[in-house]
């Protein structure tokens, strides 16, 4: 018989060794630590992703205005009487002689013109419609004639055209034509002068006032600088424009005659308005024409007050204290360079210091003179957390005094990207 038998130990078991025990707790404290450290890693980089990441930020660096550097022109102002220079489009090179009315004497024609013109518009060329000497308007000449006053003949019947009748206002400076237009227009000479004093209320010339459509009454007043308003509304107008820069002109009754204003075709002058009495001294309105940078600008000033025994000593001296004022306007005016191309006009910076700028693409110049303040107009769109180099953003224009602004677009620098994870996770962003 055979037996099979398993051994079986009985009694106590011994444990390890001491040094076993703590090299296995060192294993364990040592997972432990392990683990719990990449959990909380884990959770250091995670937290940060979830917050978004603050946008970029434009600060302007090209100021808002400058001022074109040199020195600034200095007017030769005539010593007495009134006197205002602006260049239209562009703004005032000043004034003198203080603010209050004074006689005005003929340049009071510039209004009536202006009325008529508004009231029966006539584009260039045009003769407009017809007006008939009254047989009371030509009894009348004798007796303005008498009193010395600047006319033109007429003849009961004879026929002006409107531009005919504006021709003989604005050249050899007729009064009698100015009041014949008066009550054409509006019916009577009063009715008429409340039209021109509502007119200048409406242009702003808080400084002046009419009694007569001639400006032989003293009290037809005005400034320069009112004068000036006036003007530049009348330039607009193309047959005043083109009537006031004519020499000569052929009329009924008259025949050929002559524009007072012996400036007219000098230094580009192109016209405005004579006037002179004892009270108001010469006076002229005035405009020329000049060529900068290709553009055509229009000067335009008034003088008056000037002295003298008679009309023909009163318009001299006012052309001669007029012309130094044209042609020192014509000479201050220049191209000036305000900004080179590639020049900074802001700072862009993203999130961990990441930034960028905006610059300039071409050279901006401007119109005016020295001293003139220069504005500044910066058109940024929002700004995205990518930004290529060299991208379009944006445009900047520049404009001197109240002339048209130039224009450029802006581009970036450098480009601009948003920081990478693993930076965002160094940063803790």
């Amino acid at each position: 018989m055979t037996y099979s038998a398993t051994a079986r130990v009985t009694g106590p078991v011994t444990p390890p060794p001491p040094g076993r025990r703590r090299a296995r707790g060192r294993w364990l404290l040592t997972t432990g630590l392990l683990t719990v450290l990449l959990a909380g890693t884990s959770l250091v980089a995670v937290e940060p992703l979830r917050r978004p990441l603050p946008e970029p930020t434009v600060t302007r660096t090209l100021p808002a205005s400058t001022v074109i550097p040199g020195t600034a022109p200095t007017i030769p102002w005539p010593q007495r009487g009134q006197a205002a220079l602006t260049v239209d489009g562009l703004g005032s090179l000043g004034t003198s002689g203080g603010s209050d009315p004074v006689p005005i004497a003929s340049v009071a024609k510039v209004m009536t013109a202006y009325v008529i013109l508004t009231e029966h518009p006539l584009d260039r060329g045009e003769p407009g419609p017809r007006l008939t000497v009254s047989a009371a308007q030509a009894a009348a000449y004798p007796r303005e004639l008498a009193r010395g006053e600047s006319l033109v003949p007429v003849v009961a019947g004879a026929v002006f055209t409107e531009r005919q009748a504006l021709q003989a206002v604005l050249l050899p400076s007729a009064n009698n034509m100015a009041r014949i237009l008066a009550a054409w227009d509006a019916g009577s000479v009063e009715a008429f002068v409340d039209k021109m004093n509502d007119t200048a209320a409406a242009l702003g010339m808080a400084d002046t006032h009419y009694t007569d459509p001639a400006g032989l009454d003293p009290g037809t007043v005005s400034t320069a600088v009112d004068q000036v308003i006036l003007a530049r509304k009348a330039m607009e107008l193309p047959a005043f424009a083109e009537i006031v820069a004519q020499r000569t002109a052929t009329l009924p009754v008259a025949g050929t005659v002559k524009n007072y204003n012996s400036l007219v075709g000098k230094d580009g002058v192109v016209g405005i308005k004579t006037g002179s009495t004892d009270e108001a001294g010469g006076c002229l309105v005035f405009a020329a024409v000049v060529t900068v940078g290709g553009r055509k600008l229009t000067i335009v000033g008034a003088v008056l007050g000037q002295p003298g025994a008679n009309t023909p000593v009163q318009l001299d001296r006012v052309f001669r204290a007029t012309r130094p004022l044209v042609r020192t306007a014509a000479k201050a005016i220049g191209e000036h360079p305000v900004l080179r191309a590639g020049d900074q006009v802001a700072t862009v910076r993203g999130p961990l210091g990441a930034s960028t700028t905006i610059n300039a693409t071409e050279d901006l110049t401007v119109l005016g003179w020295p001293g003139m303040p220069v504005r500044f107009d910066l058109d940024l769109p929002a700004v995205s957390a990518r930004l290529p180099a060299g991208a379009e953003h944006g445009r900047l224009t520049a404009a001197a005094g109240e002339g048209a602004p130039a224009t450029t677009a802006l581009r970036t620098g450098e480009g601009l990207e948003p920081p990478s994870t693993w930076d965002r996770i160094r940063h803790h962003r």
